[in-house]
């Protein structure tokens, strides 16, 4: 019977080391796909009145900011480190895409010069998502994480 138990014990965790090793070979699967669906992903963030304009572009682990309206480049070049990357890739896959028109700006400030006029335009595999315009610095709560860590990125330049 002890022989018995031992065997027991030994078969269920020789099962258990095997399904952990399963479980951590498809979170690094997950998380390579993911890696790969963001690099065909590209957000640009506006926000702009008669007197401010900034333009974030991200993609590729890279942004660019530019605050000329007129320019046809795409700005300083800021490289995104992995860290940052990571954090970023997390929130673009929890966006849902096709509700992206859908969410509602929190406040109004803009319709008196109280705040500058943001959207978020997101570019995925060419198909293009905008959400409604919004408050610059009051994201919709939906994106929120977003947005700040995409404007983050720019006060890092």
């Amino acid at each position: 019977m002890r022989t018995l138990s031992i065997l027991s014990v030994l078969f269920i965790t020789l099962i258990s080391c095997n399904c952990q090793k399963k479980a951590v070979e498809a979170t690094s699967e997950t998380l390579a796909n993911a890696k790969e669906a963001n690099v065909n992903m590209e957000l640009i963030y506006t926000a702009n009145t008669r007197g401010f304009y900034q333009k974030i572009t991200v993609k590729n682990q890279e942004a660019f900011v530019s605050s000329d309206r007129n320019s046809t480049e795409k700005g300083e070049s800021v490289k995104i480190s992995d860290a940052d990357w990571k954090e970023l890739s997390g929130y673009m896959n929890d966006m849902k895409l096709d509700q992206l028109a859908t969410y509602k700006d929190p406040t109004q400030k803009r319709f008196y010069d109280g705040a500058a006029i943001a959207n978020l335009l997101v570019i995925d595999n060419a198909k293009e998502y905008r959400t409604v315009d919004f408050d610059n610095g009051f994201p919709p709560v939906e994106i929120e994480k977003l947005v700040n860590k995409i404007t983050s990125l720019a006060k890092k330049e």
